[in-house]
């Protein structure tokens, strides 16, 4: 005796059912094979009454229109010339087709639906909480004055700017150059210009590694304090001071 294995809940409906059936055997849902998908459909239908299973309603319905398209199908075709002029492409099938067409396309949403929903599902949503005790401790800046993203955005503007003004060859020997001792060098320049440098003014190195230390240097001296940035309006040109801390 040959074992029968069925699941339960595994079809949505008869639409389902069909569907299934013409992946399964690996057809064309534009011109299914009547006789075949309707035998292999009441095998179906045979089974789960076989096993005592309840079959709804809409499952019986669709067997009796599967039966319905194959009689028509299996009916002779008139052999009169007008006759068969008025009937040709007419097809029993074309309603089914345009169901499953239909039903396999709100299928596909679903899946993709239901996909994003189990995505969405791994993700933890944190509630609004009120960040009002922590602004009075995150420092301001002076009017005018720049934070290390100002900075950096200067720095790409002015290498742009120097792309476009520097040869198109040279050769220059590269020195090893710390960024301890562009802090140096940059310390005793704003020493002497109490009254502030541009920022271009500190990179007048030929080498491209020379010019990414000073700014390396710039920015190590923003965090620790011992230099100020400002802007005294836009456009103008970007000064750089000696803070309080470093003159002590």
């Amino acid at each position: 005796m040959q074992e029968i294995n069925v699941k339960l809940d595994v079809f949505e409906g008869p639409l389902d059912l069909l569907l299934h059936l013409i992946q399964h055997l690996e057809l064309d849902i534009y011109d299914i094979p009547i006789a075949t998908i309707t035998e292999q459909y009441l095998h179906y239908i045979d089974t789960m009454q076989t096993l005592e299973l309840e079959v709804a309603g809409e499952y019986l319905v669709m067997a009796a229109t599967l039966m319905a398209i194959k009689s028509q199908m299996l009916l002779p075709k008139p052999e009169l010339p007008e006759i068969e002029e008025l009937e040709e492409g007419e097809d029993p099938r074309d309603a089914l087709v345009e169901q499953l067409l239909e039903y396999r396309k709100y299928k596909y949403v679903a899946q993709t639906l239901h996909a994003k929903e189990e995505d969405r599902s791994l993700f933890y949503t944190k509630e609004p909480m009120n960040l009002s005790p922590y602004q009075s401790e995150v420092p301001k800046l002076d009017p005018n004055r720049f934070n290390t993203i100002d900075l950096f955005l200067a720095f790409h503007q002015m290498l742009e700017k120097r792309k476009q003004q520097g040869p198109l060859e040279t050769t220059v020997a590269s020195e090893d150059v710390s960024i301890d001792d562009k802090i140096h060098l940059i310390q005793s320049q704003l020493r002497l210009n109490r009254s502030g440098l541009q920022f271009e003014d500190f990179f007048n190195a030929a080498t491209k590694s020379e010019v990414v230390t000073t700014f390396m240097a710039m920015l190590e001296m923003m965090k620790k304090g011992t230099i100020r940035v400002k802007q005294s309006a836009p456009f103008e040109p970007i000064m750089l001071f000696a803070t309080e801390e470093e003159e002590q």
